[in-house]
């Protein structure tokens, strides 16, 4: 038993004994490895991460913290040339109600910073976008007499700003503009219309820069898929002023000018061909008997309705200006001419009325024997000696041929008192068609003369 006992102790010391060592191991690796990086060791180095290595940035390359660009270039010296170029991409709209159109433009400005210039071993130029703009001077252009305005930004902001070496700067930007034009009307639809997209610094006066046509007219150019539905652009040029302003002073100030002729062909369509067919149906009244007024009221009325629609038609999509347009002049003539057709048939009525009375009179006042007759047939000489023995009372319709016809004209030759003077006749020229032969004539001759005095004087 003792000697067992003895074994089991001796055995638990050497377990111990190996623990404490095995312990000891590990602090001494913890140890070596908390000291690993310190002491350099190749296993516990981290590589460096290329990625973030620091690199030339373009604004330490252009010293943008350098200079104070709130300032205009060679501040203090003569004022600064900036050249400008436009790129017309497309024109909207032209609207004669709101006295204005509107434009899409590539807008590009030209002018040299030496405060940008940066060493180049290639001469090759920079290209940023909107985020430097910012950072920088750059002209403060504006469109005078805009209504509204603004910088495309699908997808980004469409600014693009190109610096060269030298210093010199490129600064482009797309545009949509709505400006106002100040048209005249007075030739509508036969107008020809010029308006003008003027553009100017806000602040800066022509003692500080000098605003130029980079390339004279071959600074502007356009699109040559530019069209419009009721305009032929007939041709773009630019010009340069100078403006004044009472408060500030004087400004220069480019023009881009555009000169647009309208398309004739949909007014001819909607407006003039209407009113000159509404105009040829009212003289249909013409050939039609005065007896029949169901047919010439209605005729009339109903071209005079059309007319009225017709110009009320054309005036609705016209601004409400104070002088009268050429549409206008043909429009209220037409008109004029169809009241008038109904105006005609109104006499017509009125004096056929009055001759019937005088007849009706006539025959009441002179109880007589008469011979009715064609003109043709009848001697028109007052010594004529032959009477005819129809009562007067009987001549309601005298002169009418049997197959319902009626004659230009007839004559009633009355024969006043037989006994006393035998031979004594008195002839009475009845003629109910003659303002109806003359309108068939003088209306359309009037109406094309005046067509041709209007077309002579605004094709």
């Amino acid at each position: 038993m003792p000697l067992a006992g003895l074994e089991k102790k001796s055995s638990f010391s050497h377990q111990s004994l190996a623990a404490v060592g095995l312990e000891s191991r590990r602090e001494t690796s913890r140890t070596d490895g908390a000291e690993g990086p310190k002491t350099g060791s190749p296993m516990f180095k981290r590589s460096p991460d290329m990625t973030k290595s620091p690199m030339t940035k373009s604004e330490q390359l252009l010293r943008i913290d350098d200079h104070d660009f709130t300032m205009r270039p060679a501040f203090g010296g003569p004022p600064i040339p900036v050249g400008v170029d436009v790129q017309v991409e497309s024109l909207d709209t032209i609207s004669e109600v709101d006295m204005d159109f509107t434009m899409t433009l590539y807008l590009r400005h030209y002018w040299k910073d030496e405060r940008l210039a940066f060493p180049s071993t290639n001469n090759q130029s920079m290209t940023f976008d909107s985020r430097l703009v910012k950072k920088i001077w750059v002209p403060d252009m504006f469109f005078v007499h805009s209504k509204r305005s603004f910088i495309h930004d699908t997808t980004t902001e469409n600014v693009m700003l190109r610096v060269y070496p030298d210093g010199n700067v490129l600064y482009s930007l797309r545009v949509t503009v709505t400006a106002m034009c100040n048209m005249d009307l007075s030739r509508f639809p036969l107008d020809t219309q010029t308006c003008s997209l003027e553009i100017e610094s806000y602040a800066y006066t022509d003692d500080d820069l000098m605003l130029y046509w980079k390339k004279g007219n071959e600074s502007l150019d356009t699109d040559e898929r530019i069209s419009l539905s009721q305009f032929l652009i007939q041709k773009f040029h630019t010009t340069t002023k100078l403006a004044f302003y009472s408060s500030t002073g004087w400004y220069n100030r480019l023009y881009i000018h555009f000169t647009l002729r309208r398309h004739i062909f949909f007014f001819l369509l909607q407006t003039y061909f209407p009113a000159t067919l509404m105009v040829m149906l009212s003289w249909v009244s013409f050939w039609i008997d005065r007896r029949a007024v169901p047919a010439r009221v209605p005729l009339g009325i109903t071209t005079v309705l059309t007319m009225s629609t017709i110009i009320t038609g054309v005036n609705a999509s016209m601004p409400r200006v104070s002088y009268i347009k050429a549409v206008d002049i043909y429009l209220w003539v037409s008109f004029v001419f169809v009241f008038l057709s109904v105006i005609e048939y109104a006499a017509v009525n009125y004096l056929s009325t009055v001759q019937e009375r005088k007849e009706r009179k006539l025959r009441e006042r002179l109880p007589c024997t008469c011979e009715i007759g064609q003109p043709d047939d009848m001697a028109v000489d007052p010594q004529i000696s032959g009477y005819g023995t129809m009562d007067f009372n009987m001549t309601g319709n005298y002169g009418m041929p049997e197959n319902g016809g009626r004659p230009d004209r007839i004559l009633a030759q009355v024969a006043l008192n037989p006994q006393a003077r035998p031979r004594a006749n008195v002839n009475i020229w009845i003629d109910t068609h003659a303002i109806d032969k003359y309108s068939r004539v003088l209306f359309p001759g009037a109406y094309v003369l005046f067509n041709i005095i209007y077309w002579s004087i605004y094709s």
